[in-house]
């Protein structure tokens, strides 16, 4: 029966049409690292003000209970692949299960322990959120404020939401 429910969410989850996106200032989430950034003042004229804030990171009800979100309302999920807080989701995985970027370090909303987020390095550099040292990921065709793809074995390994406590929803 588990397998049954496993193939209906996998198949609601290819359903949901892709391109969710917003215009809200956490742009950072996913958005692509830039080499250089014009927008930041130079040095001798850097300000505490003009720093660089980092992605959101909060709590909202789901089907789950409360589960991880970031600031732009896409649900958190966890790869039970990923050992030692390092990412092993790449290539085709990094495509459907897009890492949690984070340029800055992240913020904790209400009810998320700030003392459980960090980052961690990608091959290529880039800084991407963990949750009680786990790197974060989105699936990308999850709309907005829905969590779809809790407990999908992929890629060698399986996704789940992200409780406030940092595991798998009960």
């Amino acid at each position: 029966m588990p397998r049954i429910r496993h193939l209906i969410v996998i198949a609601a989850c290819a359903a949901v049409p892709a391109g969710c996106g917003d215009d809200s200032s956490d742009s950072a989430d996913r958005a692509p690292a830039e080499a250089t950034d014009a927008s930041q003042p130079a040095a001798d004229e850097a300000q505490p003000a003009a720093r660089r804030r980092g992605p959101l990171v909060k709590l909202r009800d789901s089907q789950f209970g409360p589960v991880i979100f970031n600031g732009r309302d896409q649900a958190a999920y966890f790869f039970t692949r990923d050992k030692g807080g390092k990412s092993r989701c790449y290539g085709e995985c990094a495509v459907a299960w897009p890492p949690f970027y984070a340029r800055g370090k992240p913020r904790a909303g209400r009810g998320v322990k700030r003392s459980l987020l960090g980052t961690v390095a990608r091959r290529d550099g880039r800084r991407m959120v963990t949750y009680a040292g786990q790197p974060l990921y989105f699936y990308e065709h999850d709309p907005k404020g829905q969590v779809l793809c809790n407990d999908i074995a992929e890629f060698g390994g399986t996704w789940f939401a992200v409780t406030p406590s940092g595991k798998a929803p009960a």
